[in-house]
């Protein structure tokens, strides 16, 4: 399943005359958990800080009755989603039976990863949920009801990480206009 996560993807959806609704993967965080729990699944986590998935598991047991926590790996920076380290974590992930695996590593990298997991660990569902762990940890902050509704959440959060996130923006604000235009067309 594949969900809008973006302002951007709405924008070019109803350019293209497909209105989809605004769907963030860290909005899915609490309702992925909630099934898992409920159906007896263990949710492993990989991404972000130690400290953080520590913390959301945590706040998960807390609050999720049911919560069974998976394995919690935080891989290092510079974590090659489809390389030798991936693996071995989806062996791990794999070894403990049908499950719910969140991953915080940001697009495109958590894509990469789930699509190998879908081979390597099949009878795990995979979720990209990009800082939603750390939104649950609170180790991030997620903008304001009141920003999002503006559709600035992407603002706010640049200027939290502006180094990590001001390029990552900005690429893809340059593509926009052509993305744009594709669309429109589309919608011809």
């Amino acid at each position: 399943m594949v969900v809008a996560d973006g302002n951007p993807i709405v924008w070019l959806s109803a350019l293209a005359g497909d209105r989809v609704g605004l769907m963030p993967g860290s909005d899915l965080v609490r309702p992925l958990v909630t099934a898992a729990a409920a159906a007896g699944r263990k949710v492993s986590m990989l991404g972000a800080t130690a400290e953080a998935l520590a913390a959301a598991s945590t706040r998960f047991a807390a609050e999720i009755p049911g919560y069974l926590p998976g394995v919690l790996i935080a891989p290092p920076m510079g974590f090659d989603p489809e390389g030798p380290a991936a693996r071995e974590a989806l062996a791990q992930i794999r070894d403990q039976g049908p499950g719910l695996c969140l991953i915080a590593l940001g697009a495109p990298k958590q894509e990469k990863f789930a699509a190998l997991g879908r081979s390597l660990a099949p009878e795990t569902g995979f979720a990209s949920v990009g800082a939603g762990v750390e939104f649950i940890s609170g180790h991030q902050s997620r903008a304001p009801a009141f920003v999002r509704a503006m559709a600035m959440e992407w603002a706010w959060r640049a200027l939290s990480a502006p180094r990590r996130l001001m390029p990552r923006y900005a690429a893809c604000a340059a593509i926009l206009p052509g993305e744009a235009l594709r669309a429109w067309r589309q919608r011809r």
